[in-house]
């Protein structure tokens, strides 16, 4: 058995995609409105700051500041799938069960990595709101609605027309070097 060993740095910022068991389920675009209570709820109780953010039926990406001194990431990511699957299971959805009791409708573990410097933060931001044209649900990034992409556009910091037009020309080479996990869509 692999031993997944995590790396903890107080106040660091991280790069995280989580994933949901069934890789054909739409659920946390079809429940978005839950799952963004979940991230309310679990933020209201243990703050951070997230830089960046794109909900796919299947999974998400999401890059997170930490407060200074914290380095529970997995105590908050295990609070917003429970709040999540919890809100699952009241709307009528049947959420499966392990051996262990646990619900089945997450994958068990998750893709961490800490971010190093401004290059890597921005290789990141942008994977993150390029995602939802990589795997083909729009065309255009300002297409996809759950994503921060709208607030990037919002403050000022990227264009509207960012990742549009000529995307065939737009080499994914750098994206596909951040040793994300692939889906069985696209690449990833």
């Amino acid at each position: 058995m692999v031993v997944y060993r995590r790396n903890f740095v107080a106040g660091g910022t991280y790069f995280f995609t989580v994933t949901l068991r069934d890789r054909r389920a739409r659920f946390l675009v079809d429940y978005v409105d839950e799952l963004h209570a979940a991230f309310a709820q679990s933020r209201a109780r243990k703050p951070f700051v997230i830089e960046a953010m794109v909900v796919l039926p299947d999974h998400l990406h999401t890059i997170w500041r930490l407060p200074d001194h914290d380095t529970d990431y997995p105590g908050r990511w295990k609070s917003i799938k429970s709040l999540f699957t919890q809100s699952l299971a009241r709307n009528g959805l049947d959420v499966g069960k392990r051996r262990d009791g646990s619900a089945s409708i997450w994958q068990r573990r998750y893709w961490e990595h800490t971010i190093r410097d401004e290059q890597d933060w921005q290789h990141h931001i942008d994977y993150i709101h390029f995602n939802p044209v990589k795997h083909g649900w729009v065309h255009r990034a300002r297409d996809w609605p759950f994503s921060s992409f709208h607030r990037y556009v919002r403050r000022g910091i990227l264009p509207l027309d960012w990742a549009g037009d000529g995307i065939e020309d737009w080499s994914l080479k750098a994206t596909d070097k951040l040793g994300c996990p692939h889906s069985p869509r696209s690449s990833d």
